[in-house]
């Protein structure tokens, strides 16, 4: 959690009355990106003082109740340390210089950061002062861990960590604290082996699965990947910290939302980092389907409006499954399941004891029919299940035979427990209007049947030929998944921000802009264009909570009616608009 993103007001105390939604997630840890006074660039990564907060996100009193209330809900907190460097304004600068490093008697910039000022370990008062730091947090507010922050420096020695981890652990007698170290010790930096951690990152396997891409869809590489981090993961003693994206991914690397990385991969990309190995990790706003590119310098604000039922309904059953089933601790290896006739579909079992559970997954992009052998005949439940878990979360008994068919839909997937658990319908889905939040608002929808990344991007020459879009770079802005017709069909809307006029054309895009849905036609404000068909099917006009209201069916001479409130009769020109009567809507074009 980026404390300034995770709420408008971007404050300890906002963020504090949001944590019961993150219990209702599933969350066991939050952990916190850096908290502290920043430095001249604004990266939270360069601090001024580490026993201190940022004054934009309130007092250390803030931070206390933070922490007691996630206490209070059975969640640990965890402070993001950062111990290899400071901002070149911080404290120290001028109160300890002999803290930091040098070269030719002039301070070091560690990785060219001309940001931050590299510290020297080799200085005792240095090594005391950092501690007293991790001390201090613990005395103040409690905290649980640490998430430290380029553990791979140079500059620091594995003798510090094997000498600060054991002093921290044994601080406060009865209290665990623990170290998460910001490397892949298991791949890449096997000297920190013996450093201490409780958890490394397992930042090989997310790079390939980064690398595996948007189009990828052959699971052979995917187990190819699996079985490398499985193989690094039995060589180690401590936990590894599973993830598909991060703030660096998010921001630092060019700027890649989950749908640039992974398009509709991110769905069973996301099952697959939970159910395989290690501790899951979501960064904040990934539940909202992480289409949004988070400035952490600058504290961009998480878009709650912005929802994905299908990727919130997913974390969140996923955690449960996770808490709920021992098969997926751990302990367990992963059994590969045959599957014949398919390339795309991946199959595996993991078991403990009694305990056993199922992950299918179809990374094709179209409807896959499987056969999986070797199975453990008998009794399942079905608690993950992609083409309904939008609606809400659901179980269905299943029995399945040594040798199962199976048809998964695109970028589907299934996670079965073994045994008899009571069942579960997954909810009726809402049927959403489109509406306006104001009447000056810029706005499309676009209706399909199929359930997916789509993208709007809007362009004209009010402005030099620009595009219109928050993202200049196609394929524009991410759609927002509203809600579903009577139908069943979805519902996606996007708004303009950037303008106060309209653009004059639209492309709707599918997949990261790889397939055009809707192209050409002139962009109409307020407009409904439905999949398949060429000119936009409805204009909307009305805003959200007040509809025009009709006394009668459309008049004609005579009839009186009212738009909002305002009584009309026949010989006035009745504009276009959604209008109520009797419970019965009319469509004026």
């Amino acid at each position: 959690m980026n404390v300034g993103s995770f709420t408008q007001a971007g404050t300890f105390e906002a963020a504090q009355q949001q944590l019961d939604e993150l219990k209702t997630l599933g969350v066991d840890i939050v952990w916190l990106m850096p908290i502290y006074p920043r430095g001249t660039s604004g990266s939270p990564y360069a601090a001024t003082n580490f026993q201190k907060t940022n004054p934009k996100y309130g007092s250390i009193d803030d931070l206390k109740a933070f922490v007691s209330r996630a206490h209070e809900l059975s969640m640990e907190v965890w402070l993001d340390w950062v111990p290899n460097h400071t901002a070149t304004n911080a404290d120290w600068v001028t109160s300890h210089p002999e803290y930091y490093a040098k070269n030719g008697g002039q301070m070091i910039h560690p990785n060219n950061y001309g940001d931050v000022w590299q510290l020297d370990y080799n200085n005792a008062g240095l090594v005391n002062a950092m501690n007293d730091c991790l001390k201090f947090w613990i005395d103040q507010c409690n905290i649980d861990g640490y998430r430290c922050d380029y553990v791979s420096s140079s500059w620091i020695p594995v003798s510090y960590w094997q000498t600060t981890i054991p002093l921290i652990k044994q601080y406060k007698p009865g209290k665990n604290i623990t170290f998460l170290g910001e490397a892949d010790i298991a791949q890449d930096v096997a000297r920190l082996k013996t450093a201490g951690f409780d958890y490394d990152y397992a930042w090989q396997f997310q790079g390939s699965l980064a690398n595996y891409g948007t189009a990828g869809n052959v699971s052979a590489r995917l187990k190819a990947f699996a079985n490398t981090l499985l193989d690094a993961s039995k060589s180690v003693d401590f936990g590894r910290m599973l993830y598909v994206t991060n703030h660096d991914q998010n921001f630092n690397d060019g700027g890649r939302t989950l749908t640039k990385m992974y398009g509709d991969n991110r769905y069973p990309l996301t099952v697959f980092a939970y159910t395989l190995y290690g501790m899951p990790m979501i960064y904040n706003g990934q539940e909202t389907g992480g289409n949004q590119i988070l400035d952490y310098f600058a504290d961009t604000k998480i878009d709650w409006n912005t929802k994905d039922a299908k990727m919130r309904n997913t974390i969140r059953t996923l955690t449960a499954i996770k808490h709920a089933v021992p098969a997926l601790s751990d302990a367990t290896q992963v059994e590969w399941v045959t599957v014949t006739n398919n390339s795309s579909v991946l199959a595996y079992t993991k078991k403990l004891g009694d305990s056993q559970v199922l992950v299918i997954l179809n990374m094709a992009a179209a409807t896959s029919n499987a056969t999986l052998t070797g199975l453990d005949a008998g009794e399942w439940s079905l608690w993950l299940n992609s083409e309904n878990i939008a609606q809400g979360t659901s179980r269905k008994q299943q029995t399945l035979g040594a040798t199962q068919p199976f048809t998964i839909e695109a970028k589907g997937y299934r996670v079965y427990v073994k045994g008899n658990y009571s069942e579960e319908e997954p909810p009726a889905p809402e049927v959403y209007t489109p509406l306006l939040d104001s009447a000056d608002e810029i706005s499309i929808f676009f209706e399909t049947p199929a359930s997916s990344s789509y993208s709007a991007w809007v362009w004209g020459n009010l402005g030099g030929g620009d595009a219109y879009c928050t993202n200049t770079s196609w394929p524009g802005d991410a759609m927002t998944f509203m809600g579903q017709t009577s139908t069943g069909a979805n519902i996606y809307k996007y708004t303009i921000t950037k303008v106060s006029e309209a653009p004059q054309y639209l492309i709707i895009s599918k997949d990261n802009g790889n397939t055009k849905i809707y192209d050409g036609v002139d962009f109409v404000n307020h407009g409904y264009y439905v999949e398949g068909k060429g000119i936009p099917t409805q204009v909307i006009t009305t805003t959200n909570g007040i509809e025009d209201t009709l006394l009668a069916p459309r008049p004609s001479d005579g009839r009186i009616y009212t738009i909002n409130g305002e009584l009309m009769n026949s010989g006035q020109s009745l504009r276009p608009g959604i209008y109520i009567s009797n419970g019965q809507k009319f469509i004026i074009k």
